[in-house]
């Protein structure tokens, strides 16, 4: 039976499931991945997996072995040539008066080949400068158009909670979000509470995004007319956690209300 491994590649893409090849190695390890077309370095993002077919578990490459000393010495020498990249690639943005911005970039472990990320309004024409590129270093070049949220994930920074931003820690696949979670949520509808440093909604949101619509349910909404064992009122406030609400029964008079879960009715 074989086992796979999932392995974040590079240092900017995705995390991607590989044949662990009987290399002995386990999560949070540096390994080397043939990937057919190229060589990549990748960090182990998972414990080892047994699986019956390789076939279906979506294998992208296999481990070829852990990251030795002599691989560390190519990741600092690509990592150090990678700044004169970055500066050929803007000047020669710049010679041709494109409307995009490099975030970053990396060549591949093997140094066969550049990624260059770049974020645009809109979609750009790249092939001239692909062919620079190309003629300068000899290499094959990538060019990735990336959006706000893959920039921050990129750049990093600090959240409103003082921690690393949520997607530049440990986020590997970005989650559908919508106004409708805030809402679920109770939360203001003020962009500078809602939104992350790359001014999407947060990603945070998500997270109990699901508790709070299980305890929503049955509960009224500010604004709603309800009747009560003291009178018929309007809600003034909802507490989603504690399932309470207060009602103004008019004339300065307001009662609490407390609705209980399903499970216990």
């Amino acid at each position: 039976m074989a086992k796979i491994i999932q392995a974040q590649v590079g240092h900017f893409r995705g995390v991607a499931a590989f044949d662990l090849n009987d290399v002995a190695c386990d999560r949070d390890d540096n390994v080397i991945l043939d990937m057919g077309k190229v060589t990549e370095v990748g960090r182990i993002v998972s414990h080892p997996t047994e699986v019956e077919d390789l076939s279906a578990a979506d294998v992208h490459g296999k481990v070829i072995r852990r990251a030795t000393e002599g691989d560390w010495n190519q990741i600092r020498n690509n990592r150090q040539k990678i700044r004169d990249a970055i500066n050929t690639c803007i000047r020669k943005i710049n010679d041709r008066k494109l409307e995009m911005k490099v975030i970053a970039a990396e060549y591949t472990f093997d140094s066969s080949k550049i990624i260059f990320y770049f974020t645009a309004e809109g979609r750009v024409d790249f092939r001239a400068l692909v062919k620079d590129l190309a003629k300068i270093f000899r290499v094959r070049i990538e060019l990735r158009q990336i959006g706000v949220r893959d920039r921050s994930k990129i750049i990093g920074g600090h959240g409103i909670c003082g921690r690393d931003l949520c997607c530049y820690a440990f986020i590997n696949e970005f989650l559908p979000l919508s106004i409708k979670m805030t809402k679920e949520q109770a939360l203001p509808l003020n962009p500078s509470r809602i939104s992350g440093v790359c001014g999407r909604i947060k990603c945070c949101m998500a997270y109990e995004f699901h508790a709070y619509k299980d305890l929503n349910k049955g509960l009224p909404h500010i604004g709603d007319k309800i009747n009560t064992s003291q009178g018929k009122g309007k809600v003034k406030d909802v507490d989603i956690l504690k399932r309470t609400i207060v009602v103004d029964l008019g004339d300065g008079k307001t009662t609490k209300v407390v609705f209980p879960q399903d499970d216990e009715k």
